[in-house]
């Protein structure tokens, strides 16, 4: 199989391409490694899978026009998988218009691409729990309005969302959208709780804690999600004659609060956590729990990765990456 992936060099992007490749397909990755975290990072993720013939890597911006052509080449693709986006909740705070440009600009571009390109069977794209906002009764179902995010960030989730329905009713583009709950493991993002928690324990750092440490995350870890990616890409729901669309949550189903993340990296590190209460900023949720029952049905997704053993894996990278 031939797939176009967007955002390559992220956290989930490179998990998912290392996994797509050793099942024997071709992966041709664009990024812009932009700086929003260290570009380095990102290069380095690349490197794991430079020397794989079977993966090509282009640097663009999906944002701009042209961009995904230029990446595409003369190939042709079976499958787009759109990972590609401007991440993070609290960063929507400083640039907006960031978010505007990669989640906005750059998926129209994407769902334009795909509408054009001859042979595609699927595109497969990401959205975000935080579309759920703070109104919806959990567990979250993909049913529910979601239609009051309380982050920028969410609010651009949920408008992709509402673009890709739109060429799927339009055009009969075949879709899926997958909600990620709060993914999480080797090779993360340093702009998550956990990579900063665990950088901070390690180097005897004091660490803010929003809410009291009350807030509840559905942590997901990688692996969990990764295997979801492949099953989708490889074995697509059966197209009926409704609008060919399909949304589904991915998560734990088993959200537990910012207080036992800690301490399950204080186990995993065998240190103890200088906490500092702090006020959180706007645009955070209390709380993320994924209905996860579509899912299940509809494709077998069953996570069995728990919190601590999760944490345990990532802290044990981390020293790899970053020794003590």
């Amino acid at each position: 199989m031939r797939i176009l992936l967007t955002g390559g060099a992220g956290f989930i992007g490179f998990h998912a391409a290392d996994a797509l490749l050793a099942r024997g397909h071709r992966v041709v990755s664009i990024d812009d490694l932009n700086p929003y975290y260290s570009p380095a990072l990102k290069e380095a993720r690349l490197a794991q899978l430079s020397g794989n013939p079977h993966f090509r890597f282009a640097k663009g911006d999906i944002s701009v026009a042209g961009a995904l052509e230029s990446a595409a080449g003369d190939e042709r693709f079976d499958v787009i998988l759109h990972l590609a986006a401007q991440a993070g909740v609290r960063h929507a705070l400083k640039d907006p218009a960031a978010y505007t440009r990669s989640n906005l600009v750059g998926h129209q571009n994407v769902l334009e691409f795909a509408h054009r390109h001859d042979g595609l069977a699927h595109l497969v794209y990401a959205s975000s729990s935080s579309v759920y906002g703070n109104d919806t009764v959990p567990p979250f179902e993909e049913d529910a309005r979601a239609d009051r995010p309380v982050s920028y960030y969410g609010a651009t989730k949920r408008s992709g969302e509402l673009l890709s329905h739109s060429y799927a009713e339009l055009f009969g583009l075949k879709q899926t959208g997958l909600r990620f709950f709060t993914v999480y493991g080797p090779w993360g993002r340093p702009d998550m709780a956990y990579w900063l928690f665990t950088d901070a324990i390690l180097a005897g750092r004091a660490i803010p804690v929003f809410g009291e440490g009350k807030l509840r995350r559905d942590f997901t870890y990688i692996d969990d999600i990764v295997a979801a990616l492949v099953r989708i890409v490889e074995q697509p729901f059966a197209t009926d004659k409704s609008v060919p669309h399909r949304i589904y949550n991915l998560g734990n189903s088993h959200p537990e609060s910012v207080l036992e993340l800690i301490r399950a990296i204080e186990a995993a590190t065998g240190k103890k956590a200088q906490i500092e209460q702090a006020e959180g900023p706007p645009g955070d949720v209390k709380e993320t729990y994924a209905d996860i029952s579509r899912a299940k049905r509809d494709f077998g997704f069953a996570p069995d990765v728990p919190l601590a053993e999760g944490i345990r894996r990532f802290v044990a990278w981390f020293r790899t990456y970053r020794p003590d």
